[in-house]
């Protein structure tokens, strides 16, 4: 049994990001299953804090970036929407270059919050940063005529 509200397509995942800070920095949403959503990223100079290193911000950002998405995915977007109250990284390995992958599992999902678990993973399989993700489940409100 799924987790996502509606039907949702690899192909519709591209258009989630289109036109916002991850896609300027390179964030793509790459994978859905029954119970994650994944997101790729390519660390490039860019990235880089001062010392040669993905920066911690960036694996942040990617980490709030699928979190957020799948939060968003689990909830009638009509009526609702999840806003991040809290993020937690833990960060663990350098990564200098190549790509990193981001997969976001849900620890509760409420209709008040959702909790969600964020494993950010090099090409090799080795796990980069762990990130916890609060998300604020809030109604949407009319818009003023």
């Amino acid at each position: 049994m799924s987790i996502w509200f509606g039907d949702i397509s690899r192909q519709s995942l591209a258009q989630v990001t289109r036109g916002g800070f991850a896609e300027r920095i390179g964030i793509r949403l790459s994978d859905i299953g029954a119970e994650f959503l994944r997101a790729t990223l390519e660390v490039t100079a860019d990235l880089h804090q001062p010392y040669g290193a993905l920066h911690g911000g960036v694996s942040a950002a990617l980490a709030e970036t699928v979190g957020s998405v799948a939060a968003n995915l689990c909830v009638d977007r009509e009526r609702f929407m999840c806003l991040g109250q809290e993020l937690n990284a833990n960060h663990l390995r350098p990564v200098i270059s190549g790509v990193v992958t981001a997969t976001a599992r849900p620890f509760h999902i409420g209709h008040r919050s959702q909790v969600w678990g964020i494993e950010i993973r090099d090409e090799r399989e080795r796990l980069i940063c762990v990130s916890r993700l609060t998300m604020a489940v809030v109604p949407r409100r009319a818009s003023a005529a």
